[in-house]
């Protein structure tokens, strides 16, 4: 799955918890939540699957097996993530990074496909990715010895095989953030022509497999006392009806900021402190002088160097205000979002938190020309929204 800078996901307060680095020059990290994933994986291969598949062997050896099963399987939902990311990258979508967690991964783009062709090569070479996998460890059971009585090691690839091979297909099916999802809205904005359509209408269809599945769990723990089963299909299912309704919320707000370039909301030509300051220096010349909380740095060349924040400066402890440089606690500069003053401001919807705290630099021509915060972007939210509905009333 992915996600766009354009909607609120309900992935979107999903932290990243621990950074990979960066593969093919995308950041990857993961969350905590993915690391409980691989323990239970771990231990269901180890203690029942692995075991009922190919008899005979240790404890030990079944742990052992299950253990490197689930680390390759969260390598598997990373190519899948990077197959999205790298041809996006080739596309000339920005990729803000990739974060897995819990229900897999997702990969953060920090700008929109441009037609409905490149956001279906994007979204199906995830999929395509992961059923590839899947084919390839199959075979490779196959010819390690899969049959009836497999050894150890087919037996695993053969698990490997077939939990991609569900992967791509469980992303295939057409639903919120799932591939297909997108895959579908792409098919529709292709026939209509209308992206914001098409987003309403794949997010209906999403909402209903969302409630399908919830229904399902219901009657699996009903009538069938599966617990297990019954409670995740109704947790996944409320997962994906939140997806859904976010990505339809999403395409109104983009309706309403159609238009609306980042010059028009930015706070111009935001003062700059040297990064050559100490922080009790920036607390009395910056912050208490000043009603602004954030501010760009330069380095003694006047280059860009990064963003300081008040939480930055809070969490340095009083008696090391005075010897502590700023630069020493700065955002850096390419941890920070940038824009032109002529992108279209919905292109910063989702900058996501990290050091910045949302905040993004707006550049001309190398030049910082303005600052644009989350109160701004909300501030623009409810003035639209309270306009669209004036409008409405007044033509009822």
């Amino acid at each position: 799955m992915h996600s766009h800078p354009r909607c609120a996901h309900p992935a979107s307060d999903m932290s990243e918890n621990l950074s990979l680095g960066r593969i093919f020059g995308i950041h990857v990290g993961l969350n905590w939540s993915l690391l409980v994933v691989a323990a239970l994986i771990a231990w269901s291969l180890a203690t029942n699957l692995l075991p009922l598949a190919s008899p005979s062997n240790t404890s030990g050896a079944y742990w052992t097996a299950g253990t490197v099963s689930a680390f390759v399987f969260l390598a598997s939902l990373l190519a899948h993530e990077l197959a999205h990311s790298v041809v996006a990258t080739r596309r000339g979508v920005r990729v803000e990074g990739i974060t897995l967690w819990l229900f897999g991964g997702v990969s953060r783009f920090s700008s929109e496909t441009n037609s409905p062709g490149t956001q279906a090569l994007v979204t199906f070479v995830g999929p395509l990715t992961s059923l590839v996998l899947g084919g390839v460890f199959y075979l490779a059971s196959v010819a390690f010895g899969g049959g009836a009585q497999p050894g150890l090691f087919s037996a695993t690839l053969s698990w490997l095989g077939y939990i991609n091979i569900s992967l791509g297909v469980f992303n295939l099916v057409p639903a919120f953030p799932l591939d297909g999802g997108r895959l579908l809205q792409s098919l529709i904005w292709l026939r209509t022509g209308d992206r914001l359509r098409a987003t309403r209408i794949a997010a209906r269809i999403g909402m209903l497999f969302a409630y399908l599945l919830i229904a399902y769990g219901l009657a699996t723990f009903i009538f069938a006392g599966s617990l297990v089963s019954g409670v995740w299909s109704v947790f996944l299912g409320w997962f994906l009806l939140s997806a859904a309704r976010a990505e339809e919320a999403g395409g109104l707000i983009r309706q309403a900021l159609a238009g609306v370039t980042v010059a028009q909301v930015m706070t111009p030509n935001p003062v700059q402190a040297s990064d050559d300051i100490s922080v009790e220096d920036a607390l009395h010349g910056y912050i208490l002088a000043s009603r602004h909380s954030t501010f760009p740095t330069h380095d003694a060349a006047g280059r860009l160097s990064g963003l300081l924040t008040l939480t930055a400066l809070k969490n340095v402890a009083p008696g090391a205000r005075p010897t502590t440089l700023i630069k020493q606690i700065i955002c850096p500069v390419d941890k920070v979002y940038s824009a032109g003053p002529a992108d279209s401001i919905s292109s910063l919807l989702a900058v996501s938190n990290g050091c910045s705290e949302g905040r993004s630099l707006v550049v001309d021509g190398g030049r910082l020309v303005g600052i644009v915060s989350p109160s701004d972007i909300n501030r623009l939210l409810q003035t639209s929204v309270s306009g669209r509905s004036l409008v409405a009333t007044g033509s009822a």
